[in-house]
């Protein structure tokens, strides 16, 4: 039985969830519960169960502490742009919206090179007003951010035209979100703006 327990122990720290355990063992639910109870293992929380369920792998993320005054530099930019020009009120994604092809150049850059995050995992949104040609505007962003047609989310058209001020003239291609959807990396970034 002792072995048994262990095994119980092993499983859920993997990551399995208490229900995985219970069919795999033929056991109740409650009879894991108690087991890992015996063994004071902390139980995960919903959000932390979920937050496994979608990353079996670990975090889809490495957090860099910067080498070089390079790499200093940049961290200091993407956190001044995500805090000018970041959603931090999304509690489960790290997004930033912009017209500035640059400066959504420089939070990618950020995202890939301090943040760990693999490009093929950056999702970008566009958001055109109804005079503007989705695919024109979408060719656009393709070329100038260099990522593919497959990390675009559907385009969303707003309402009509803003006229031709200012704004108009900036938004001719729409304005892009960069979406990285993981709670834990949007949680550091939001407390290293604390």
């Amino acid at each position: 039985m002792g072995e048994a327990v262990d095994k119980i122990g092993m499983m859920y720290k993997a990551g399995m969830s208490m229900a995985e355990i219970a069919k795999q063992n033929n056991w109740s639910v409650h009879k894991v519960q108690w087991h890992l109870d015996k063994q004071h293992i902390s139980r995960r929380s919903r959000s932390d169960a979920v937050y496994l369920k979608h990353n079996p792998n670990g975090d889809p993320f490495c957090f860099k502490t910067p080498q070089t005054t390079a790499e200093a530099e940049l961290l200091g930019w993407g956190l001044g742009l995500y805090w000018g020009e970041g959603t931090k009120a999304n509690p489960t994604a790290v997004r930033l919206g912009n017209t500035d092809p640059a400066l959504l150049r420089k939070f990618i850059k950020f995202l890939i090179e301090i943040c760990g995050v693999s490009e093929g995992r950056i999702r970008y949104g566009l958001q055109i007003f109804e005079d503007i040609n989705p695919e024109n505007a979408v060719a656009y962003w393709l070329k100038e951010l260099n990522i593919t047609r497959e990390q675009f989310l559907p385009t969303i058209v707003v309402s009509p035209s803003q006229g031709k001020g200012t704004y108009r003239k900036k938004s001719e291609y729409g304005v892009v979100t960069v979406y990285f959807n993981n709670k834990k990396l949007r949680d550091i970034l939001v407390g290293m703006l604390k």
